[in-house]
């Protein structure tokens, strides 16, 4: 089977003993992602609940009730597992597809589940050890982007006065400082920043898997996301 080039590619790393959050998010891409909402990954993430593992991929930015995953894409979960980081890992792809009236179907190892997943509950394979859902949810992204444009343009303006450390990076006095610190913080007249992306939805692909299938090479797993040109 032949794949076009990944439109995205977003990594984290979950350490199965800790509870501890894992996420990557990017908002904003090139014309081609921007050009196909529903390959168009946001964010991946990924935590421990009790013995399972649960991951998350949004695509489609600023998604709508109408909004739907295509059937043209197929969505992977890559992920490893060892004992140790930068050591060999033992991988587990997971994929989902979705056909043209969203009837989802995952594979994960030798665990399959496919159904209607957009009830909350979501469906579940037989042994019960791979549970979907898969649908219309709120983007959790939080980002000040007016602060953050105004910080940039700050930066541009002001880059010629900026003295460069012996690695090349920018240097900046406690007034440069403090001025981008306050500016990102606020929307630009002097008031509190906002979430840019409040209000906004994203279609959100949610696995829950368990731990004991994502661990087989240690209990250090890897988890990055790709969307695909289904053939």
């Amino acid at each position: 089977m032949k794949f076009r080039t990944w439109l995205k590619l977003a990594a984290v790393a979950t350490a199965m003993t800790a509870a501890t959050l894992a996420i990557a998010a990017d908002h904003g891409d090139g014309l081609v992602a921007k050009g196909d909402p529903p390959s168009d990954i946001t964010d991946v993430y990924s935590w421990i609940d009790a013995d399972r593992l649960v991951i998350v991929m949004n695509v489609s930015p600023s998604a709508t009730i109408e909004s739907k995953f295509s059937d043209k894409v197929q969505y992977w979960l890559h992920t490893t597992s060892g004992t140790e980081f930068g050591e060999k890992k033992v991988p587990l792809d997971i994929v989902c597809t979705f056909d043209a009236d969203q009837k989802a179907s995952c594979w994960a190892g030798g665990e399959y589940v496919t159904g209607d997943a957009t009830a909350e509950a979501g469906i579940a394979s037989e042994s019960g050890r791979l549970k979907v859902f898969a649908g219309l949810r709120d983007d959790p992204f939080f980002f000040n982007l007016t602060g953050f444009n105004a910080v940039a343009k700050f930066v541009a303006d002001n880059a010629g006065s900026f003295m460069l450390d012996a690695a090349g990076c920018p240097k900046v006095d406690v007034g440069q400082s403090t001025t981008i610190v306050t500016t990102l913080k606020e929307d630009g007249a002097g008031n509190p920043g906002k979430d840019d992306f409040a209000g906004k939805n994203v279609l959100s692909i949610v696995l829950s898997l368990d731990k004991k299938l994502m661990t087989e090479g240690g209990p250090i797993v890897s988890v990055w996301g790709a969307t695909r040109a289904a053939n």
